[in-house]
């Protein structure tokens, strides 16, 4: 049975999971496609996809009924692709900088006792998270688990994990932030 994009926009809106099923499998495919030409691995392009119709089931009231369906949703896998990509840059930058700092055995003792002390000062922040926040955050940033993973082993949701890193993350840049003049200090030293 064929259906018409504004038709699916308007029952999704309303609330109708069929409706979004429909859509699901209509586009699941192309999308995923679309997603690994820019992120070029085949769980990463899933993941966009899946966050994208997330994000649209969770958001269906604020839809807009005007345009194409199939403009939206390639725009949504664009928009995700690029910040999955902003986000894996900065995550490569940090190892490389951790790396880099590990493998650097020549800092003479005061300037390893300041990298020292700012590490404590960021486990102390990470310990003082609340635990459920504390575990989502070091699941996600020490094992690299995907928010998928996370939301799947910790039997949540995926908006759940989002909201609770996004948490951690605002906690930890509140927490730390008196500390980024030394951190700018130590990058310099590098």
């Amino acid at each position: 049975m064929e259906h018409n994009d504004h038709q699916l926009l308007e029952r999704i809106r309303a609330g109708d999971k069929n409706a979004f099923e429909i859509t699901f499998r209509k586009f699941y495919k192309k999308l995923r496609i679309y997603a690994y030409t820019f992120v070029k691995d085949n769980e990463d392009a899933e993941e966009i996809v899946q966050q994208v119709f997330c994000k649209i089931w969770e958001r269906r009231d604020q839809l807009r009924l005007e345009g194409a369906l199939q403009p939206l949703l390639y725009r949504s896998v664009y928009n995700e692709s690029l910040s999955q990509l902003r986000h894996q840059k900065v995550k490569d930058t940090f190892q490389a900088y951790q790396t880099q700092h590990m493998e650097q055995r020549d800092l003479d003792v005061s300037h390893q006792i300041l990298a020292i002390e700012l590490n404590q000062h960021i486990q102390r922040a990470i310990a003082e998270l609340p635990e459920q926040c504390r575990t989502i955050f070091q699941m996600s940033r020490f094992e690299q688990l995907k928010y998928q993973q996370i939301a799947d082993a910790l039997n949540i949701s995926i908006k759940t994990v989002e909201n609770q890193m996004g948490k951690a993350l605002k906690v930890l840049r509140i927490k730390l932030v008196e500390f980024l003049p030394l951190i700018i200090f130590l990058l310099y030293l590098m």
